[in-house]
């Protein structure tokens, strides 16, 4: 009887602390961008389970933009122009981006037009982002990295700057 009590003890103890990332994310002024960190995520037409799934996301990492918070719940818009809600714990601050456009971007040595030409990622594919600034971010695609101009990504905005 006195393990029963402890563990239900305990299960109140961890039900009743907030979760330190979902507060954090709470704070955070709308609009904001994130990624979708679970394989599979549903996005509900309201703030709570009860609500119907209206799109089954199957692709971890995929860039979202987050525009209303409200409990545990983020209203999102995905590369589409899409809108529903998702837990907060499906979702993550890792920056992502989506190769946007009609033909494949060029990833580069260095955030210049003349540097060398390393990869080509076509429509579609997702990559993590790091160090944008001056219209380019470093963009690694399962460890195939180079610098792309923000303007062929949905993800990030023209003027943003990411350590």
């Amino acid at each position: 009887m006195r393990i029963l009590a402890a563990a239900l003890s305990a299960f109140v103890i961890v039900a009743l602390v907030p979760d330190p990332a979902t507060a954090a994310d709470a704070k955070r002024s709308v609009p904001y961008y994130a990624s979708i960190s679970a394989t599979r995520a549903r996005m509900r037409t309201g703030p709570a389970r009860t609500y119907p799934a209206s799109w089954l996301y199957q692709r971890q990492d995929l860039p979202i933009k987050v525009v209303a918070i409200f409990k545990e719940w983020r209203k999102v818009a995905d590369p589409d122009g899409t809108e529903g809600w998702m837990q907060a714990n499906l979702l993550s601050g890792t920056r992502t981006a989506i190769v946007r456009g009609a033909g494949p971007v060029e990833l580069r040595e260095k955030p210049v037009s003349g540097s060398r030409l390393l990869w080509r990622a076509a429509p579609g594919v997702v990559g993590r982002l790091s160090q944008c600034g001056n219209g380019w971010c470093r963009m690694d695609v399962k460890g195939q990295a180079g610098f792309v101009q923000i303007s062929g990504l949905w993800g990030v905005e023209a003027g943003e700057t990411l350590p």
